[in-house]
């Protein structure tokens, strides 16, 4: 791949003495939708977490945007212009949605999309009828949509979304596909943590399918879907 926007090459990480990372490798293009996939315990949110810098990397280069940032701290990582939505939100439950937002506005980069709480609302018309609702009377929909519309007030270049349709209901994560979408239509690449194939093929055009700490399978969303051998065997509970 041409200029990858993210590069991670033979990554290594471990949680005390397991090995969890063992030789990740991929990229991402600028503008790219890519969702990785696994079963449960394979690594995919420790690969999150490693490239922001919030698990050591052991061995390995991470580079983003044509800079190594293995090593560096989680907020020198994010100030490059790398969003990070944690699976567990961590919304300001005393704060207004408008507050919220404010909390993660950054100035704007000139090779990134600039969003404005108005633009926001737009892609998450739930949020624009609750802008002075506490976070912590929202549900877990919309504190889902919450965190994501505050990472991207950070204006980023590209995002990592972990678990983003993790208990929601159906129809929220029809919405949550077509927010994700629309991104993508605005320049953002955005990489998936997801064990929902279905929400993972609405959205993403390339799967990382992973197991045990390795990427086993780098290709076509639709070549993953339409080879049962592949499902089967890496991604079958």
């Amino acid at each position: 791949m041409t200029n990858p926007l993210l590069s991670v090459r033979d990554l290594h990480a471990y949680y005390g003495r397991a090995h969890i990372l063992q030789g990740v490798s991929f990229a991402m293009a600028p503008g790219e939708v890519v969702a990785l996939v696994g079963r449960n315990g394979a690594g995919k949110s420790t690969t999150m977490k490693t490239i922001m810098g919030l698990v050591p990397v052991s061995s390995g280069d991470v580079a983003f945007n044509g800079q190594p940032i293995a090593g560096r701290e989680p907020f020198e990582i994010a100030r490059r212009g790398l969003g990070y939505v944690p699976e567990e939100r961590r919304i300001f439950s005393e704060l207004t949605v408008l507050e919220n937002l404010a909390v993660g506005e950054r100035p704007p980069r000139p090779d990134a999309p600039r969003w404005t709480p108005e633009q926001l609302f737009v892609l998450f018309p739930n949020l624009g009828r609750m802008r002075e609702r506490p976070g912590g009377q929202m549900s877990g929909g919309e504190q889902q949509m919450l965190t994501i519309a505050r990472t991207l007030m950070g204006n980023p270049k590209l995002v990592l979304l972990d678990e983003p349709s993790e208990g929601l209901a159906p129809v929220i994560i029809e919405e949550m596909a077509k927010a994700i979408l629309k991104l993508k239509t605005e320049g953002l690449s955005v990489l998936i943590c997801e064990q929902n194939l279905h929400f993972a093929r609405l959205v993403a055009s390339r799967a990382l399918v992973m197991e045990k700490g390795v990427i086993r399978f780098d290709g076509a969303m639709e070549t993953l879907m339409t080879d049962h051998s592949i499902r089967e065997r890496y991604l079958a509970v």
